[in-house]
Parts: C-alpha cells; sequence; structure tokens
C-alpha cells in the first residue's frame, strides 16, 4: 500500500492507489493456496507420527511417576512460611496477621461509617459530587443508580461491597503507581516485572484466593488484600506507559533547573501524565468491584455474597436483582472516576468552594436521618422487586420447552461436544508441543515457538494434561459458537448506527453483570454439566466478539469504502473489503473472546466441570495452595500461548495490508 509518502504503511491518499489496493484485497492469489498450507500439513503430520508412529509411549502420555511435583512443592514451602519462617523477631504469620489488622482497621471505619450514614445524605452527597464533576446528567445518573439499589433493598450489601472498594482501590492504586515507578527508573526491574504482571492478569481470580485464605485467614480483610492483588497489574502497567510517553523535553527542562531525580518524577512527570494514571486509577475501580464480588467466597460479604447464596439456592431472581445492584454500583464508580479524571486533566476546572458547600448541605441530612428513620433505610413497604417474574418467567421456558432443549443439549452433546473432547484428550502432549511451537515460530519468531512448547511441556510435567485439554475443549466451542454469533451481531450494528447505542448498552450491563448471574438460568434449564457450561461462557464472552467487530469495521479508511463504490462494488463485496481491513481487529476480538472464556471456565467450575477450573476451586475448598496456583498457571500458561499466537497473527495481518501497526 502505497501512499504520499511513498512508503509502506501510509495511507491511501489517491484514488487510483485507492482503487488498486481495492483490487488486489478482492483479486484472488495467483499462486495456489496449497502452497500456502503445506507447512501447516507437514506439522500436522509430524503430530500424527508423535501420535502413531513414536516408539516412545512417554512422547504421547507423560509418565506418571515423572510427573514434578509443583503443587506439594509450593504447599510445602507455604506451610514452612507460616509455620517456621522468622523475620527478626516475628514470624510470618504474625507479620501477616499484623498487617491484616492494620487493613481492618479503616475498613471496620467505613464499613460502620457508609450504613450509618443512610441512603438519603449518601445519595444527595453523590448527587453533589456528580453535579461537581460532569454537570447535571452525572448528578441525575449517579441519583438514580443509588435510588436504584436502595428502592429495590440492596442498600446494605451494596454498602458492605462499596466499603471494600474504598479500601481496596487506594492500596492497588498507590501499589500499582509505586512499582510503575520503578519499573521506568530502573529497566531491569521492568523488564522482569513484564512476565509476572502478564501471569497476574492471566491466572484465574479463584487462584488467588487460595493463598491469601491461607495467609490472612476468612473474611472481609483477606478479601480486601487478594482484590488489592488483582487490581495492582494494570495500574503499574499504565504507569510504566505514562511515564515513557513524558516529552523527553520536559523531562531536560526539569534537569536544566536543577531538579533531582525524585522532584523531576513528582513535580514533572506524574503532573503531565495525570490523565493517563486516572485512567490506571478507573481500571483499578472497575477490578476491584470484580473482584470483591468473586471474593465473598472467602468472606467478602456483601452483594458478591448475595449473587452466591442465590446461586445456591437457584434463585434467579434474587440473583439478577443483586446482580444489577452491582451494575449500578459499577455505573456510579465508573462515571465519578471518569468525570474526575476530565476534572484532573483540566487543572482549575473544578470549584472547589461551592463543591464542599454542596457536601456539607448534603451531609446535613445525616443527624436527621436518625430522628427519620426512612431517610436511613428505605422503608419495607416502598421496597421493590422482579425475583418473581424472572422466577416465573425461567419456569415457564423449562416446562414449555423442556422436550426441545433435552433434545438439542443431547443432539451437541453426543455429535459435537463429546467427540472433540475425546479426540483432544487423545493428542500426544509431544505432538502438540512441536505444532505450537512451529505455529509459534511462524507467528512470530523463534522466541515465540520456544516458548509455546514450554509451556505446553510444563502442562503436561505436572499431570494436568487431561484437564487442561477439557479446558481446551471447552474454551474452543464456547469461543466458536460466541464468534458464530457475535461478528453477525457486530457486523449488523456496524451497518446499522441505530442498532449500536442500545446495543452497546446493553453490552455494558452484560460485562459488568457478576459471572455467578450467568450460571443460574443456565443450570435451571440445562442443569449441570459441560453443556450447562458452554452456555455460561458463550453468553459472556460474546461481548467482545461483537465489540471488538463494530470497532473494526468502523476503523476501516472511508476513502477505500468510496473507492469501492466507485468502481461499482455491490454492498456485499463492499463488505468483503471492510472485513479483509477489519481482520487485526477480528483477531484481536478473538483474542479478548479466548479470554473473556477461560476467566469464565473457572467459574463454571461450580456447575460441575472437570477441567482447570475444577482443580482450582477444590483447591479452594481444600485450602490447598499449591494445588491452586499450579492449576492456576495452567490456564494461564494456556491463556498466554492463546494470547501471543493471535496477537502475533493481528500484527502479521497488518502489515500484510500495509496498515499501522
Amino acid at each position: 500500500l502505497v501512499g504520499r509518502g511513498g512508503g509502506r504503511g501510509a495511507s491511501p491518499t489517491h484514488p487510483t492507489v485507492a482503487r488498486m489496493t481495492l483490487a488486489a484485497t478482492l483479486t484472488p492469489p495467483l499462486r495456489s493456496p496449497w502452497l500456502g498450507a503445506l507447512p501447516w500439513l507437514v506439522a500436522l503430520a509430524a503430530v500424527w507420527a508423535a501420535a502413531s508412529l513414536s516408539p516412545w509411549p512417554a512422547l504421547e502420555t507423560w509418565p506418571r511417576r515423572q510427573v514434578i511435583p509443583f503443587a506439594a512443592w509450593i504447599t510445602a514451602f507455604v506451610k514452612w512460611l507460616l509455620n517456621e519462617a522468622h523475620f527478626g523477631l516475628f514470624t510470618f504469620r504474625e507479620l501477616t496477621r499484623a498487617f491484616a489488622a492494620v487493613v481492618e482497621a479503616p475498613y471496620s471505619a467505613v464499613a460502620w461509617l457508609l450504613p450509618a450514614m443512610g441512603w438519603a445524605a449518601l445519595t444527595a452527597a453523590t448527587a453533589v459530587l456528580g453535579h461537581a464533576l460532569g454537570g447535571r446528567r452525572l448528578a441525575l445518573l449517579v441519583t438514580g443508580c443509588l435510588l436504584f439499589i436502595a428502592a429495590f433493598g440492596q442498600w446494605a450489601s451494596a454498602m458492605t461491597t462499596l466499603a471494600s472498594v474504598l479500601i481496596a482501590v487506594p492500596l492497588g492504586a498507590l501499589g500499582g503507581l509505586f512499582l510503575g515507578l520503578a519499573g521506568h527508573r530502573w529497566r531491569w526491574f521492568g523488564r522482569a516485572m513484564t512476565p509476572v504482571l502478564d501471569l497476574m492478569q492471566t491466572v484465574p481470580v479463584f487462584a488467588y484466593l487460595v493463598p491469601v485464605l491461607i495467609l490472612f485467614g476468612f473474611g472481609p480483610v483477606a478479601a480486601v488484600l487478594a482484590t488489592v492483588i488483582y487490581a495492582l497489574p494494570p495500574m503499574t502497567r499504565i504507569t510504566m506507559l505514562a511515564m515513557a510517553r513524558v516529552p523527553s523535553e520536559l523531562t531536560d527542562l526539569a534537569r536544566m533547573t536543577g531538579c533531582s531525580p525524585r522532584q523531576t518524577t513528582w513535580t514533572v512527570m506524574i503532573p503531565a501524565s495525570r490523565e493517563a494514571l486516572m485512567t490506571g486509577v478507573n481500571q483499578v475501580i472497575m477490578l476491584s468491584l470484580n473482584m470483591v464480588i468473586i471474593a465473598s467466597m472467602i468472606g467478602a460479604g456483601g452483594l458478591g455474597f448475595d449473587v452466591l447464596t442465590a446461586l445456591r439456592k437457584l434463585d434467579f431472581g434474587a440473583g439478577l436483582e443483586a446482580g444489577f445492584a452491582i451494575v449500578a454500583l459499577a455505573v456510579v464508580l465508573d462515571r465519578l472516576s471518569q468525570g474526575m479524571a476530565l476534572r484532573v486533566a483540566t487543572p482549575g476546572s473544578l470549584r472547589w468552594r461551592p463543591l464542599l458547600i454542596g457536601l456539607a448541605a448534603a451531609l446535613a441530612l445525616w443527624p436527621l436521618s436518625l430522628a427519620i428513620p426512612a431517610l436511613r433505610d428505605w422503608p419495607v413497604e416502598a421496597r421493590l422487586t422482579t425475583g418473581p417474574v424472572w422466577d416465573n418467567l425461567v419456569a415457564w421456558i423449562n416446562v414449555t420447552f423442556f422436550d426441545q432443549i433435552e433434545a438439542v443439549k443431547s443432539a451437541l452433546l453426543i455429535n459435537v461436544l463429546i467427540p472433540f473432547k475425546r479426540f483432544l484428550i487423545g493428542l500426544p502432549w509431544a505432538g502438540v508441543a512441536l505444532f505450537l511451537a512451529f505455529a509459534g515460530w511462524r507467528a512470530g519468531g523463534w522466541r515465540l515457538g520456544v516458548l509455546c512448547g514450554v509451556l505446553v511441556t510444563l502442562i503436561a510435567a505436572a499431570g494436568l494434561w487431561e484437564p487442561a485439554m477439557t479446558t481446551v475443549y471447552l474454551c474452543g466451542i464456547s469461543v466458536l459458537l460466541a464468534v458464530l454469533i457475535g461478528v453477525p451481531v457486530g457486523v449488523l450494528a456496524a451497518e446499522e448506527p441505530a442498532l449500536w447505542p442500545p446495543l452497546r448498552l446493553m453490552l455494558d450491563t452484560l460485562q459488568t453483570l457478576p459471572s455467578f448471574v450467568y450460571l443460574m438460568p443456565a443450570v435451571m434449564l440445562f442443569r449441570v454439566g459441560d453443556f450447562t457450561a458452554m452456555v455460561a461462557v458463550v453468553a459472556y464472552a460474546v461481548v467482545p466478539a461483537i465489540r471488538y467487530t463494530v470497532l473494526g469495521l468502523a476503523a476501516v479508511d472511508p476513502r477505500l469504502v468510496e473507492a469501492a463504490r466507485a468502481m461499482g462494488s455491490s454492498p456485499m463485496q463492499i463488505l468483503r473489503v471492510k472485513l479483509r481491513l477489519a481482520v487485526p481487529e477480528l483477531l484481536l476480538g478473538l483474542n479478548q473472546t479466548v479470554m473473556f472464556a477461560l476467566s469464565m471456565l473457572v467459574i463454571t467450575a461450580l456447575v460441575g466441570t472437570r477441567d482447570l477450573g475444577q482443580e482450582v476451586y477444590v483447591a479452594l475448598t481444600k485450602a490447598d495452595a499449591g494445588r491452586g496456583l499450579v492449576a492456576g498457571l495452567a490456564v494461564a500458561f494456556i491463556a498466554i500461548i492463546a494470547s501471543r499466537l493471535m496477537t502475533a497473527a493481528a500484527a502479521g495481518a497488518r502489515a500484510r495490508l500495509g496498515l499501522a501497526p
């Protein structure tokens, strides 16, 4: 693709060039497609040879006697830490309990303060803050969300969840800020921290809970600490990226004026990066809210515990109402943090005096609520509920369409799911390692090939080959169905702009709902098993498939579309051109769909799957840190392999299409 500058990657600026590009896009290649497929056929033949012709059975199934006991080593190390390790005059157990006590003090204060203020005072204060940060529309939005939480009887649980978030967010943001600054200042530390951050963002959430439960005990403080660990990576990455993007002119000016490195960092670089850093804080808020919900399994309480209790009782109505309360709370926190980021990016735009006066007037409702109980607790007789409606709807579907549901379920299990599962479990680990190493080499070079081969070998060496292949089977089927649903919906939304606003609202709601909510209707309609897990994963993972399809089609250069229209292309031919040019974004969407599916698969262990998620869940119930971490790392290895391969494929697609990286 040659543009005005004459270099590869420049955008087409001349109609003739655009037509030539379209001609190259629409014209089939001159060489046979079999030539491009030949290396892959050779690689598949090597896998078959490793499975059928190898004289060494160990290349097909890793010998049990040679399984490396990673889990036992980790468990023994954790026991040594708790029972024997000393740091000065204190044992490690005493230090962890002391740290938990330090965190518990502010948490207890906030957990008492929020319910004591009452719904009226807190809603009024939040409305004043919203008006100061985003005007009347934001004030009405946050007021409506908080009134929804109070009216549906979720106020007490929401305040417990909010207390955990308010303690976890400052710890996560400050911890990520200091780690990011250290990674920027000491490059070796940043390079060493990158793979650690990759693992932290791909290890399943349940795996975080096992060591935290052992080290800090059961309760809300342990849940807060697990939330902080989970929310650290994005803030750390964004800090390093923001520091690297500070213009060199600013840092040079700071050095010329005699600033020390510390002064340069805190008085020049951080103020120059405040907009990006506030984006990181927003990510910490969202991840903290997500993790606090899941951490209800180790005593966090709040809305997450309500959803988990509803799942155990199969009370879909109660679980959905608690889920929508989580969505409302997430909207409040997200919009307020975005408004704060906008105000921070434009110094002087926030007028503090009227804000403080308004907050003081709103908080005046606090003593008034002590005299009027209805201002502290929403009256029971005025509470709303839609629980019976949702329960009756699921029951009606189950009774009316039971035969049809069972027929579809049985057909897919017998003809698709079970054969595919047996095929993957029967694959030799050595053949899969060689094939993925070859795929990594073709996509991104020898380093990616070695990484893929080593990670597959580690999964087999840990004795987790069968549950890992079960995870791959469920993830593969679910991702395929999510893509088959999401891509056409995304294409329709991209071609019909009027459909995108309501669809985006629905996607935001689906992405904010806790994972547990997806399991309840699936279990009520399909009972437990792999099919139920697949349905829940598809419902959860279809969101990025739709989003990235719309993003990719919207990012196509409109001049190419006009050139295609001028050449007399039909609407289907134009759509074909746009899809071809959107391949990199579609591959990134596929990457995100896989990540969503893997994260949801760990949650579906609650409905009886036999994959790596079940290993993590069993480890959580038995407080076995080694078993949980090893299974979580195996899930992370699968995620890293898929992510690296698809990212490399997206980069290759961009290079072939002449698009900017």
